[in-house]
């Protein structure tokens, strides 16, 4: 491919000649360029130059194309005017007929609440688009997005590079999830009873630190340190551990796993999470199909995904 551009050769004079051929004159063909007859003619003396033979000869007033010209002519008149529909055509997106497929990045505490709504939407809305998640979280997103494994994510971020975008869709706390069958907390709970039981926790680096240790310098009774959310609502269910998780979490754990409540964390520990973010790179901007599945997800956080009280 890299031998194309080596060769010394003008596009622009392409579309010249094709003008020219076209017209079947220098004067037409300058009219419909806005050029000089001059410039027109200038411009078909160096293509002659380069391909190496005469492409136009003169016929009456007017000129006719050699067989060199013709079929030069025959090659280039269809590209050049896919080149100029592809340059001024504007994109052509239908929701209802797109069978495009977007790559979303989500963090596992969004995947159980935001897919499953946004696949139902997408049924109704765009029934051919095809989805596919990959797993996202503060630590990793920003090599997602740059490398183009994603076209755009649900997560937390920290700093990001300043060609990326980004969406807060909204900013929700934590809970305390819990069997009230096996963890006896009382009305409130308060912290000398949240450090007394046993915690399971998610910890992205591995170990036995999580949200309270990094936020309050607190160390719990540690039980069981995952590395997602996916396998809470089962380890708290049926045991005496407490779950710090955000609330959006608890809710859609409590509403698979009807014997667990979630409460309030003690007074002490006012525990705010990170916004949560839509995130996309600035190159795909202008990409209808990428722009209309943000539409989507900001939709269905605005109705769904609105912290509540406990």
């Amino acid at each position: 491919m890299h031998g194309i551009y080596e060769k010394d050769l003008d596009l622009n004079l392409i579309r010249v000649f094709v003008v020219v051929a076209e017209a079947g004159s220098v004067t037409e063909a300058a009219s419909r360029l806005y050029l000089t007859q001059p410039a027109v003619s200038a411009a078909l003396r160096r293509l002659t130059a380069t391909v190496g033979a005469p492409l136009f000869v003169r016929a009456g007033r007017g000129l006719a194309l050699t067989t060199r010209g013709q079929r030069l002519f025959a090659s280039a008149r269809p590209h050049l005017q896919a080149l100029v529909e592809a340059a001024v055509s504007p994109v052509a997106f239908d929701p209802k007929t797109s069978e495009r497929t977007v790559r979303l990045g989500l963090s596992d505490a969004n995947e159980a609440w935001l897919l499953p709504l946004l696949l139902r939407v997408l049924a109704e809305e765009a029934p051919r688009m095809k989805l596919i998640v990959m797993p996202v979280q503060f630590r990793t997103i920003e090599e997602a997005l740059v490398s183009s494994a994603v076209d755009l994510a649900v997560t937390v971020a920290d700093e990001l590079p300043a060609d990326m975008r980004r969406l807060t869709l909204f900013v929700g706390g934590f809970v305390c999830l819990f069997d009230p069958r096996h963890a006896r907390l009382g009305k409130r709970l308060t912290l000398e009873r949240y450090l007394e039981h046993e915690h399971v926790i998610v910890s992205y680096n591995g170990d036995l630190r999580g949200v309270v240790e990094d936020t309050f310098g607190i160390q719990r009774r540690v039980r069981v340190s995952v590395p997602t959310f996916q396998s809470i609502g089962a380890l708290v269910e049926g045991s005496a551990l407490l779950a710090t998780v955000p609330e959006r979490v608890a809710r859609e754990i409590t509403s698979l796993r009807p014997n667990l409540r979630m409460t309030m964390l003690p007074v002490e520990m006012k525990l705010e999470g990170a916004p949560m973010e839509l995130l996309w790179r600035s190159t795909v901007e202008d990409d209808e199909a990428i722009r209309f599945m943000r539409d989507l997800v900001v939709r269905v956080s605005e109705t769904e995904a609105r912290p509540r009280g406990v």
